[in-house]
């Protein structure tokens, strides 16, 4: 059945519509976000303020027996890069760091390369690659049984 056609009066409205009632839409997944962020950011904060292993002289450094001194001054073991003048007159690779231990670790890094050694990774780690043939150095570490 077909609705009758509505006349121009009943469509125009004399009279304002209701109210609407707005309710704010509530989000708790955003403010747990936001709390787990800012957990996240003061665990970090609290970090570099506080770890004695964190340090700024580390982090990408390139000065010429820097670790040495370091490792001389505090008796921790210490990384840097390599300078220019070791890369090319010491003929230290690309690929190398320094290291320094104090006596006092050396005990311990030698344990940890012969057990570096016994699961088959032997130090100084040989460049194999085009220029050598792989089978001299891994046929040593991993021998037939």
């Amino acid at each position: 059945m077909a609705t009758p056609a509505r006349t121009a009066d009943e469509i125009t409205r004399t009279e304002p519509p209701d109210e609407i009632q707005a309710v704010p839409v509530r989000h708790p997944g955003r403010w747990i976000a936001a709390a787990v962020v800012a957990v996240l950011i003061v665990a970090l904060a609290h970090s570099v303020a506080t770890n004695p292993r964190f340090e700024w002289g580390v982090v990408g450094e390139t000065a010429c027996a820097d670790s040495w001194g370091r490792a001389l001054k505090t008796g921790e073991p210490s990384l840097s890069l390599p300078c220019f003048a070791e890369r090319r007159y010491g003929g230290v690779p690309d690929e190398e760091m320094l290291m320094a231990l104090s006596p006092g670790h050396l005990a311990k890094a030698i344990t940890g390369m012969k057990a570096l050694a016994k699961n088959g990774l032997r130090y100084p780690i040989a460049p194999y690659g085009i220029q050598s043939d792989v089978r001299a150095g891994m046929g040593v570490s991993y021998a037939r049984k």
